[in-house]
């Protein structure tokens, strides 16, 4: 990122703020996934109950990361430009969430 067009917000994931600078037009998709990131953990939290909310956030981080590694596998079959093009659009979203 280059600094253009970048904001500062604040999200909220498993009840912490993690303020991160982002481009404007990415924050509507941002915004979104932490919604279904904290609806994953407060599943988790319900189901299983004597868990803490770090071991829910692990839990849910594990299933991002099984459900990247089975997409990754489909398109290892398809088009790979397109496969390092969506790599790289994740790389580009963790290392703005990063920082």
């Amino acid at each position: 990122m280059d600094g253009k067009d970048l904001v500062n917000i604040t999200v909220l994931i498993a009840g912490r703020p993690y303020p991160l600078k982002i481009k404007s037009t990415d924050e509507p998709a941002i915004r979104q996934i932490v919604k279904e990131v904290n609806e994953k953990i407060n599943h988790f939290q319900l189901t299983y109950n004597k868990k803490d909310k770090q071991d829910c956030l692990s839990i849910a981080l594990l299933t991002y990361a099984v459900e990247l590694h089975k997409a990754q596998q489909e398109n290892e079959a398809s088009d790979p430009a397109d496969l390092s093009a969506q790599i790289e659009q994740l790389d580009t979203l963790v290392d703005s969430l990063l920082h």
